[in-house]
């Protein structure tokens, strides 16, 4: 289990920007510590779109790249995404009293905050020693 280490959100992201996250308890392989926990770990975002005119909420995903352990890199999988809340219902009133109020009027804006849980999962056969 990994944790966002930053908020992250559809107005300020860009695809490929990167995003730290840390490991929230000991990586074990039987009773053996592999990882401890802290390691940090990367993602990457894969869409960020901001919300738009009419009522339409900004979308937001990202994918986990990999957790640094000692001089390693554990490739991982694991997505997280978040959709802003559109707002077509009060667009759509806003247009029968104003229609340029309701063109002007957007969505909510898509975030995914810093202590958000994201499940992972080794991606590839990795060898690795024991920490101390």
């Amino acid at each position: 289990m990994l944790v966002l280490d930053e908020d992250i959100s559809s107005k300020t992201s860009h695809d490929g920007d990167p995003v730290t996250l840390v490991l929230t308890e000991d990586l074990k392989v039987g009773d053996v510590v592999v990882a401890k926990a802290g390691a940090k770990a990367v993602g990457e975002v894969t869409a960020a779109e901001k919300s738009e005119m009419m009522g339409k909420g900004g979308e937001l995903s990202m994918r986990l790249e990999y957790l640094k352990v000692g001089n390693e890199k554990i490739h991982l999988r694991g997505t997280k995404a978040a959709g802003g809340k559109d707002s077509v219902g009060g667009t759509v009133g806003l247009m029968m009293i104003c229609f340029v109020c309701g063109m002007l009027h957007h969505g909510k804006e898509s975030k995914i905050q810093k202590g958000t849980a994201v499940h992972a999962y080794v991606a590839e056969d990795t060898s690795l020693s024991p920490t101390i």
